[in-house]
């Protein structure tokens, strides 16, 4: 079997991290080399060498799209760390309707996988806003860097232990039976997201309007903190006064150098 060399694997680490900012630590190494084992074999790569300079090379983007496939790892499931779609529904959303003149809510899922956590917010707003919802613009926006988890989130597909976390009500009134162990989220949730490919490491972000809240849950624990903290700073400048950051209860951000203001665990606003 093919191995990868530190040099080389110090190279490849430091090529993810300037473009996609996750942060390959040596101990990843024989993960990284298992994971792109078949792309070196099916490539006709004889080396991990080679396989840089074919990234590099390559103008398609196709290597670019392959190699992020493979090393990001894409865990997540329905009503992960529930007590923030509680808190989004309790506290948020009655404050956002309230004050919403223009009956828009934004929302962006940023880092959302195979699609579970913008369709529960999806989910959870067409319940709170009932009947009123035909009046207001509540579309979520779902990005992710990997085009393989784009395109299982676009799918909608889930198993019945994906979803088993759900409400029942949800499950009855948002899925489709497909078989005896898949459902479909139905099209009317399915269209209430907009999903798009989209690297956080880009330098600007191009929205034209802030967002009311962010979910960023569990991507910035590949990061280092310099980028940590460039990330965060761009967060704070997509939102509108008075919007919400969520991130994972893994992670946190230093009270001292951020803008945001602490409200409860691994919540934060913008005043």
């Amino acid at each position: 079997m093919l191995t990868i060399t530190d040099e080389e694997f110090l190279q490849l680490a430091a090529y993810i991290k300037e473009n996609y900012g996750i942060n390959l630590k040596e101990e990843k190494k024989a993960l990284v080399s298992g994971r792109l084992y078949n792309v070196l074999l099916q490539n006709n790569i004889n080396n991990y060498s080679e396989y840089v300079k074919y990234i590099f090379e390559d103008k398609t983007g196709t290597a670019v799209t392959t190699l992020v496939n493979k090393i990001t790892t894409n865990h997540t499931f329905f009503m992960r760390e529930a007590e923030h779609f509680y808190y989004l529904r309790d506290s948020i959303l009655p404050y956002l309707t309230a004050k919403g003149k223009d009956k828009d809510i934004r929302i962006w899922s940023a880092g959302c996988s195979s699609g579970e956590e913008p369709y529960t917010l999806a989910m959870l707003i067409d319940e709170f806003l009932g009947k009123e919802k035909i009046f207001w613009d509540s579309r979520v926006l779902a990005t992710d860097i990997s085009d393989r988890v784009l395109e299982l989130a676009k799918n909608g597909v889930y198993s019945n232990e994906g979803i088993e976390a759900l409400p029942a009500s949800w499950k009855a009134n948002y899925f489709s039976k497909i078989s005896m162990e898949k459902y479909e989220i139905i099209d009317k949730i399915k269209s209430e997201i907009i999903f798009r490919k989209f690297n956080l490491m880009d330098e600007t972000f191009p929205f034209r309007r802030k967002f009311h809240v962010i979910f960023c849950r569990n991507v910035m624990i590949y990061f280092d903190e310099q980028t940590k903290h460039k990330l965060v700073e761009k967060f704070y400048n997509s939102l509108e006064r008075g919007g919400y950051l969520f991130i994972g209860h893994s992670e946190s951000l230093n009270r001292k150098e951020t803008k945001f203001k602490y409200l409860r665990p691994a919540v934060y606003r913008k005043e």
